[in-house]
């Protein structure tokens, strides 16, 4: 996006904090009238310090943290900060970018609102968070297998859990469906179906009734 669209404050601000944080930056960003600051893992405590205590900055409040995932590429995954200075009504976005096995420092010591967020996205995407006080899953079972919001994680998942009146427990289970294209190796599940999906043959049935 051309930094055309930011406003004057904000790219006299991004200036000040490349040339104060010129070693730990890898690069800066515009998305349409926000900026983007990437930096690595070793170096985003550093960044996220810096913005939130430089008097120049002052992103006290973090409003979101999250993961995404980009399973083409070597580095898969991606942490994003959104920060908001109340002082200088301005926004800013970080992003640090890591694979399965490398961590990336928890912001807990920094901003409070980093504890239940990092598990999400620890939960959610498997990303490893160093340091954190208690970096347990928040959205999933705590018997979970896997991380579902990876884009290679199956959308039916791997277990089914339930609640069993003859052992009084919850239980979990396989996952066991009865459709004839459980398995398929082309685009949609909606082409290349040879056979009748149950429910079809009614379907034909009607049509034939119909044309008499």
């Amino acid at each position: 996006m051309s930094r055309a669209k930011a406003s004057q404050p904000l790219q006299a601000l991004v200036e000040y904090i490349s040339a104060q944080n010129d070693e730990a930056l890898i690069g800066v960003e515009w998305a349409g009238d926000e900026a983007v600051l990437r930096t690595r893992p070793q170096s985003v405590l550093q960044v996220l310090r810096f913005l939130k205590d430089d008097s120049q900055c002052l992103f006290k409040t973090l409003v979101d943290l999250c993961g995404v995932d980009y399973p083409d590429r070597e580095q898969r995954f991606e942490v994003v900060y959104n920060l908001l200075s109340v002082k200088q009504n301005l926004r800013m976005r970080v992003k640090v970018s890591t694979d399965e096995d490398t961590p990336v420092p928890s912001a807990c010591t920094l901003f409070m609102a980093a504890e239940w967020n990092e598990r999400e996205a620890w939960d959610m995407y498997g990303i490893f968070f160093s340091d954190h006080p208690d970096l347990r899953r928040l959205l999933t079972d705590y018997g979970f297998e896997g991380h579902p919001l990876r884009k290679d994680f199956p959308l039916t998942g791997h277990v089914e859990v339930r609640y069993d009146d003859e052992v009084k427990r919850v239980v979990y289970e396989p996952v066991t469906l009865t459709q004839d294209f459980r398995t398929f190796d082309f685009l949609s599940p909606w082409e290349g179906v040879q056979s009748l999906l149950p429910g079809d043959d009614k379907a034909v049935a009607g049509d034939e009734s119909g044309a008499d």
